[in-house]
This record gives structure tokens, C-alpha cells and sequence, in this order.
């Protein structure tokens, strides 16, 4: 088809340290920029100014960095895009501007403030049920990063499932399994671990279920006497973080933000990952951890069924005694912990960035021919 001019909003690739939504929108964008035979012209939009590599210069992309205090989508991305007039317009998050001319296709990663809103600020969780809804039916077509927030989609916010893009995001190249003993100790004694651990990786709020985890270790830990093994939860505090959550608990190690260049030596160091979360999108920790051949637990709910098929051991989030047994079955069975790494290799490789691009640049060549 004949090259497009398709306006992206890049704001959240500068984010110093990333979470999901931000390393999606980056990777994404980078592997949509270098496919091959793409005959389409990008301007990608910053609220800063890139840092230097962020991404590789090419001619069929431009940048415009364009500061603003507030709403700056609402307010300054959407002047640009007036401005601009493009023939799609691409946001990789839930939020599209109030008022923008022409086609667009919007990311909507996840639902989870509709099925757990106490888990999440008042002020917060009406923003986002306002600004997805608005999205949704802004938007001429809808990215997906699974069929649980499709299914989430249609029956909360009555989407035609005609209008929704089922498209994996990837997993990340970069990770590798980390086997140099030295390496190893040393990444956890930056980090002040033991050499047995447990690791869980996200942003500490009551979403990822840090809480009900907390209680499965310290039970499975009291049952069995094991004093060996530490709990190590990876990540920053978040929104209605609560340190009761850990207080008094002897071996729960709590690390706070965890470079990039760090992660595959504690996911690879880890007994088990462990990832009871009450509600995910796309659960990128697990397939993270499946790349770098660490054996996973997590919750049999939302996207991550889908995700981990039979290559994780799969618990009720809500229940802790059963979340402690599954810490008992990993910590015990070494058999169950090889079989594990090896379905988790395998299941890990069916994502990927360029596939991931590849299908996200059919929807939005999809958009521009749309009715």
C-alpha cells in the first residue's frame, strides 16, 4: 500500500525506569521503526528529549519533543496533531486526546481497576474507567495484549470484538540466562540476597497481590521450618502500598527498584518466580523469567492462563493456603522445577517484538483504509 503518515505518541519511551506500559510503548516502537519493506513515514511525539540511542536514526522517522507541564496529551499532543493532520494516529496506552482530527488506534493493556477498583486511588480509578471508555469508542481500532482484556473490553465498555486487535506484546531480547557463579553473587549482594531465594518482580501495590503472598511465604515458612529460603520482592512501592504487608515478617527481603541491567541475574539466581497477581493485561514478568530458565508460579486468572499454558504452576490468587502450597511444591520437587524451565523455554519463544510490530502495523495500515 502507499506509505502512510502515521503520528505516534512516544512520551512514555523516556521514562528513566520503565514498568510494562512504559517498556511496551519503547519496544514496540523500535521494532515498528526497523521492519523491513515498510514503506511508512513516522513523527514521534516526547514530552522530554530523548536520551542519546534511544533509538536508531533512519529516514522514515522524525521527532518532535514538545514540553508541557500538564494534560500534556490532551493539551499539547492534540495541537501537534491538528497541526500535523495524519492518517493514523497511534497511542500506545489507554489514552487518547479529548479532541484530535482523523484515524487512530489506541493500546489498551488491561481492565484491572474494574475488578479490583479498591485496589487502586479513587481519583485514579475514575480516570482510567473515563479515559479507557473514551478510548474505546474514540478509537477506529483497538490493540489488545490479550484475549482477557478483549473479553474485558466487550463486556464492560460493549465493544464489537470486530473492533479489537488481539496482538501479544513481545518479550525481551535482551534477557538471557545468567550461569557465571560470580555474577550471580555478586548482583545479590548488591542487592543484600541470599543465595536462596524466591523472587518476585513488579510494582509493590495491591494489584500484584504482594500482601496475600507475604502471608502463602510466612505460612509455608512456619509449616516447614525452611529458614533457608528468602523472599525477595523486587520493584518500588506503588499507589496504597501498605509496609504493614511485610512488617515482622523474618526473610522477606525487599529490594526497591532493580536496574535493567540486573534483572536476568535475579530472575536467573531464583529458586522460583513467583507472581500471585490478582489481575493482569500481559504478565511480562513470567515470560521474563521463563527466558532467563526460571521455573514460575502464578495466578490462574485473567491474561495469564493464556500466556504461561501448562508451563507455570497455576494458583488461586485469593486463596494463601493454596498459594503456600504451590511455594511447597516448587521449593520440594526438582523434577517438577526442570520440567517447568523447559515448557517455559519453549512457551516464552512464540513472543516476540517483530511479530508483535508486524501486527500492530497491519491494524494501523487497517485504520487508514477503514470505512
Amino acid at each position: 500500500m502507499a506509505g502512510l503518515h502515521i503520528a505516534v505518541d512516544a512520551s512514555r519511551t523516556t521514562r528513566r525506569q520503565r514498568t510494562g506500559t512504559e517498556n511496551y510503548a519503547l519496544q514496540l516502537i523500535r521494532s515498528m521503526l526497523a521492519l523491513e519493506a515498510n514503506p511508512h513515514r513516522f513523527s514521534l511525539y516526547f514530552r522530554d528529549t530523548p536520551p542519546e540511542g534511544l533509538l536508531s536514526p533512519a529516514p522514515n522517522w522524525s521527532q518532535r519533543v514538545i514540553p508541557w507541564p500538564r494534560m500534556w496529551t490532551h493539551l499539547r499532543f492534540a495541537a501537534a496533531l491538528w497541526w500535523s493532520r495524519p492518517d493514523v494516529t497511534f497511542v500506545p496506552a489507554h489514552t487518547l486526546p479529548r479532541f484530535f482530527p482523523g484515524r487512530a488506534v489506541v493500546t489498551v493493556h488491561d481492565l484491572g481497576y474494574v475488578h479490583f477498583p479498591e485496589a487502586h486511588p479513587d481519583d485514579e480509578r475514575r480516570y482510567l474507567d473515563w479515559s479507557t471508555g473514551f478510548s474505546s469508542r474514540r478509537a477506529t481500532l483497538i490493540l489488545a495484549d490479550s484475549y482477557a482484556t478483549q473479553r474485558d473490553l466487550t463486556t464492560y465498555y460493549g465493544v464489537s470484538e470486530k473492533k479489537i486487535r488481539v496482538v501479544y506484546p513481545g518479550n525481551d531480547d535482551a534477557l538471557k540466562p545468567v550461569t557465571d557463579p560470580e555474577v550471580l553473587a555478586n548482583t545479590r549482594a548488591v542487592y543484600g540476597i541470599p543465595e536462596k531465594y524466591l523472587f518476585f518482580l513488579g510494582t509493590l501495590q495491591p494489584r500484584k497481590n504482594v500482601a496475600r503472598l507475604v502471608k502463602a511465604y510466612a505460612h509455608w515458612r512456619e509449616e516447614t521450618g525452611n529458614a533457608e529460603i528468602s523472599l525477595v520482592l523486587g520493584g518500588k512501592p506503588g499507589w496504597l502500598y501498605d509496609p504493614a504487608w511485610i512488617e515482622g515478617v523474618p526473610g522477606v527481603i525487599q529490594t526497591g527498584y532493580i536496574a535493567d541491567a540486573d534483572i536476568a541475574a535475579l530472575y536467573s539466581g531464583a529458586l522460583a518466580f513467583v507472581f500471585p497477581s490478582l489481575y493482569e493485561g500481559f504478565g511480562f514478568p513470567v515470560l521474563e523469567a521463563m527466558r532467563c530458565g526460571t521455573p514460575v508460579l502464578c495466578a490462574n486468572t485473567s491474561s495469564l492462563p493464556e500466556l504461561v499454558a501448562d508451563a507455570a504452576l497455576l494458583v488461586d490468587p485469593l486463596d494463601v493456603e493454596a498459594i503456600a502450597a504451590g511455594i511447597a511444591r516448587l521449593v520440594t520437587d526438582e523434577g517438577l522445577r526442570r520440567e517447568l524451565v523447559d515448557k517455559g523455554h519453549r512457551q516464552e519463544q512464540q513472543f516476540t517484538w517483530h511479530r508483535a510490530a508486524t501486527e500492530a502495523l497491519a491494524t494501523l495500515e487497517a485504520t487508514a483504509q477503514h470505512g
